[in-house]
């Protein structure tokens, strides 16, 4: 085996029908894949690696309980949604200890590796993930960014939410969360001056004025690829309900694209998901990236061949064009 017809490893929880549609591809190509999932270590997972006086400057070994891959040899790592051991079993202190170790033991022995391709590495994944950074940087490249506000002084929210008229509050990153048992969410939601309060100055919140949209656009990149998605709802936040929802296949216009381009190669992403929002002139209007979103569904709804763009990033081990 050599570092050309390698292994493809897909890192993620045991049930995700997004890597199932990605791994059925490679699996119908002949490629081989091995499938893992670092919560898994100590008992179905197991991993090791030298370094120092070796021909590479890493060799290393990751064994599941049906697959044993020699680490070096991998051709890509398509890092979907890995789950992390916890040690529930482990007092407070042993468990935070020992999860440490996994993270920047298995994640560092993984991280070391410079054959593979990643989609996506998950520290570039990381550093991609705070809107703030976004928004700057998709104002540097010619992207249209609604006016925006993050901060946690009630008088800058007020004096922002009086000044620009309608304005959503948005998370800045979601979280899990749970409120007597019951898991919660939350959406990008209307905000007005009087229901700003002195409990804003726990934490950042995010303010944008309202762009007055006709429709959403959910944009996925692979590689060099742009499977571009028109959402129609009348929501102000599409993802309330799907059942609403209806899709369409659109083109995009090349100045948009290569500035979808140029915010992966600006995060060193192989791969993102972007939410667009399209006003009545047709003007573009950035809302986010989610370098790991999903997109199985777009796949069902429109027939778009996303899994199998995937399966082709993989396979070839880099993408198309200069991207990292």
């Amino acid at each position: 085996m050599t570092e050309t017809d390698g292994p493809v490893l897909v890192a993620t929880e045991p049930l995700d029908l997004t890597a199932d549609m990605v791994i059925a591809e490679l699996n119908r190509k002949g490629v081989e894949v091995v499938r893992f999932n670092p919560a898994d270590i100590g008992t179905d997972l197991a991993v090791s690696a030298r370094f120092g006086g070796l021909p590479a400057p890493v060799v290393g070994q990751l064994r599941t309980q049906s697959r044993t891959v020699a680490l070096e040899h991998a051709r890509a790592v398509y890092w979907r949604r890995p789950g992390w051991p916890t040690f529930a079993h482990l007092e407070a202190a042993d468990a935070r200890y020992a999860a440490a170790q996994v993270r920047y033991g298995l994640g560092g022995i993984l991280y070391a590796l410079d054959g593979p391709l990643w989609v996506n590495h998950p520290l570039r994944d990381a550093a991609a993930d705070y809107k703030p950074a976004q928004l700057a940087v998709a104002q540097r490249l010619g992207l249209t960014v609604p006016p925006t506000l993050v901060t946690n002084d009630p008088h800058k929210a007020r004096q922002f939410i009086a000044a620009h008229g309608p304005v959503v509050a948005k998370t800045l990153r979601w979280t899990p969360y749970e409120r007597d048992g019951v898991p919660m969410t939350s959406w990008a939601e209307p905000v007005v001056t009087d229901e700003i309060d002195n409990t804003l100055r726990t934490a950042p919140h995010l303010f944008q004025v309202r762009v007055e949209k006709v429709a959403d656009l959910r944009v996925l990149v692979v590689g060099r690829r742009v499977f571009g998605v028109r959402i129609d709802s009348g929501l102000l936040d599409w993802r309330t309900d799907y059942d609403a929802l209806s899709y369409a296949v659109v083109g995009l216009p090349g100045r948009l694209v290569k500035a979808l381009h140029d915010v992966l190669d600006h995060f060193g992403l192989a791969s993102g998901s972007f939410d667009i929002a399209v006003d009545g002139d047709g003007e573009f209007h950035w809302l986010e990236l989610n370098p790991n979103g999903q997109w199985g569904w777009l796949e069902e709804k429109t027939g778009l061949e996303m899994a199998a763009a995937f399966a082709d990033l993989l396979i070839r081990g880099e993408p198309d064009g200069h991207r990292p």
